[in-house]
């Protein structure tokens, strides 16, 4: 009887949280302030979001994707890799634009590399001086002047993810004057990251504590969830059941946490 009710209360809360993510779309982002609400957001902000590989914009950051074209805003996408340690590369990064057009991200703003020095894999180390160089390249052809990639642990741990992150801390620390700012996608504790659009909750109670109410951080819901899946979909050479499975339980489906990168890490 006790298990039962247990249980029980989890569908209960799952389904009143897949509710609030569906059906709350006049309270997308829970801070203090609403993420990009500064005099710039009167007009579009050019925003450069910054990934290793073809998929992690469909598994990691679509929440941030689908707020920011929603509202407007010109969204590049540079991916460093096309996912080619299986050998599959040409075809990720044919899937990768086709998840782009999915997300409604205008193809022409999407770039996928496929440098040398910059192979995706366990073990493979990016150089961060050299993605500094590439990012800061993209940043000054497009006008870029927002920053969204992974935090120092790149939500999954995985070393390309990890390096991106210090290739921007890296640009951030050679540019003299900050004319770009630079937001980290916050990682979270396991059971968090599968707990589904249950983490919603978790995630705007950390946002009380006042550290996270000064506009430093903001959590995003996804309003189009249904469209990561379809995006995710679109990778068809990785949609396999596991990933299937993580689509569906894991946080990042429903909501992104955005975490301003201040003091810069050296690396």
């Amino acid at each position: 009887m006790g298990w039962s009710l247990v249980v029980l209360s989890l569908i209960v809360l799952w389904i009143a949280s897949l509710w609030k993510v569906l059906f709350s779309s006049s309270s997308t982002s829970f801070s203090k302030t609403s993420f990009l609400s500064d005099d710039r957001a009167l007009s579009k902000r050019n925003v450069l979001l910054v990934v290793a590989h073809p998929d992690d914009e469909s598994m990691f950051f679509s929440p941030t994707i689908n707020y920011l074209i929603s509202r407007g805003h010109n969204l590049y996408i540079l991916c460093f890799s096309i996912g080619n340690a299986d050998g599959m590369g040409n075809t990720r990064k044919h899937e990768f634009y086709q998840a782009c057009a999915v997300l409604k991200v205008p193809l022409q703003q999407v770039k996928v590399l496929d440098h040398p020095d910059l192979q995706d894999g366990f073990g493979k180390v990016w150089d961060h001086e050299l993605l500094a160089k590439i990012i800061e390249e993209e940043v000054s052809s497009h006008g870029i002047d927002m920053i969204i990639t992974f935090d120092n642990y790149g939500v999954s741990g995985h070393c390309n993810h990890r390096d991106v992150h210090y290739g921007v801390c890296r640009l951030l620390h050679n540019v003299s004057e900050r004319s770009v700012e630079a937001w980290e996608l916050i990682s979270t504790c396991i059971l968090r990251k599968y707990s589904g659009p249950v983490d919603i909750w978790l995630s705007m109670l950390m946002l009380l504590p006042l550290r996270y109410t000064d506009g430093m951080t903001h959590c995003l819901l996804n309003e189009h969830p249904r469209k990561s899946f379809h995006a995710m979909a679109e990778h068809s050479s990785q949609w396999v059941w596991f990933r299937k499975l993580f689509v569906s339980f894991s946080s990042y489906t429903y909501v992104n946490t955005l975490r301003k990168i201040e003091e810069v890490k050296q690396s």
